[in-house]
């Protein structure tokens, strides 16, 4: 593997770098406090491609692989990793479910309105009594006399819950059949009987809209389901091994902002008559910090320079997803911990990042559900 970049990758990078410092890092923490979902800049967002960079250009997507895609959500989440989360969660989730498990009507139908972020794009797996254990969902679709379905049940904790106008929602066809028995459906906002629950109010990432998703009597036709009858639960998590890579460049993104705030800090802030950089104390969470980015670079770019090769990526996911995620609240204790009192107070940004950064170890897989996936495919492998 050559872990080296490509000139157009390192252009691109500038490229959303330049994008994020310019049209986000002036509204960071408006966008905080309000916690309203910024439709403005994501429509700049998406005209710069990033609400379709996976997927071909035919479907109105930019055509790139998933080091790019790394790239973009690193890059926007160093700044602000609401923006980084939403346009993972539109990518990975959503949007390449319905392009990996959906028929070709489908595709043409609601890609070109997904990558081009004329729609938003919601995936809803999580129920209130089924989280970690997604095989014990509870929603459930019922066959209509005449073809389709009838939804019934709630979900929660979505990503774009309130605002997508496209929604993968996970529901029990076949009862009796455990994992075997969950199908996907893809449901537009505005059908009867399919609403936006309570918007969360969060700790962290404020910005990015998380809402539950609520279906009563909600009768969708039979092509709204997506991928074969009884293959939801098996699709999903085959979804779930690029959505951990989204994840971990999310941490890192956030990770490498919070440290490169640290280090300009350290530099200006004096103590004793000298800046505290020149303290061996600073110095040695400096080192840590740095040294441990650059492990968890190596750890998500390899998941998906694999992914790009059409490698099985389930063991380096969630190695990644687990390792960027927790060096990444280490990182930003550390941050917060170098800029002492100022850290504490919203006028400093690596307050934010604290705050922001545990989502990291929860969504998409908490780090203990990492650790079971990493230790089965171990095991596997024997």
């Amino acid at each position: 593997m050559n872990f080296s970049f490509t000139e157009e990758q390192e252009l691109l990078r500038r490229s959303v770098r330049a994008f994020a410092e310019d049209e986000i890092r002036p509204h960071v923490m408006t966008y905080d406090e309000t916690q309203e979902f910024p439709h403005a800049l994501v429509k700049k967002a998406a005209a710069q491609g990033y609400y379709g960079v996976l997927f071909p250009e035919q479907l109105g997507g930019a055509g790139l692989g998933y080091v790019e895609y790394v790239i973009v959500v690193e890059e926007l989440s160093r700044v602000d990793g609401s923006i980084g989360i939403s346009v993972a969660a539109h990518n990975s989730l959503c949007t390449n479910h319905v392009f990996a498990c959906g028929n070709d009507a489908q595709r043409n139908a609601y890609l070109p309105k997904l990558t081009s972020g004329e729609w938003i794009g919601a995936w809803s797996l999580t129920e209130p009594t089924a989280g970690s254990d997604a095989g014990g969902t509870k929603t459930k679709a019922s066959p209509v006399p005449g073809g389709g379905w009838v939804l019934n049940g709630s979900k929660t904790f979505t990503t774009h819950g309130s605002v997508g106008d496209l929604t993968i929602v996970f529901a029990v066809t076949d009862p009796g059949l455990e994992k075997k028995g969950i199908s996907a459906f893809a449901i537009e906002k505005g059908t009867p009987g399919f609403r936006a629950g309570k918007k969360e109010n969060k700790m962290g990432l404020r910005a990015s809209d998380t809402a539950e998703v609520i279906m009563e009597d909600c009768v969708v036709p039979a092509q709204a389901m997506v991928g074969a009858r009884g293959e939801g639960f098996v699709d999903a998590m085959k979804i779930l091994d690029g959505g951990r890579i989204s994840i971990a460049a999310l941490a890192l993104g956030m990770a490498r902002g919070a440290y490169e705030a640290a280090l300009a800090y350290s530099k200006q802030r004096q103590q004793f008559g000298k800046p505290i950089s020149e303290f061996q104390a600073v110095q040695h969470m400096l080192a840590e910090m740095a040294t441990r980015l650059d492990a968890a670079h190596l750890l998500v770019y390899r998941a998906a320079w694999m992914k790009d090769h059409g490698m099985k990526t389930t063991l380096e996911s969630s190695m990644a997803k687990l390792f960027a995620s927790e060096i990444g609240v280490y990182v930003a204790d550390r941050a917060l911990q170098v800029f002492g009192g100022y850290g504490y107070v919203k006028d400093f940004p690596v307050e934010k990042f604290y705050r922001d950064m545990k989502l990291c170890t929860i969504g998409e897989g908490t780090s203990e559900i990492q650790r079971l996936v990493i230790a089965r495919e171990l095991l596997k492998a024997i």
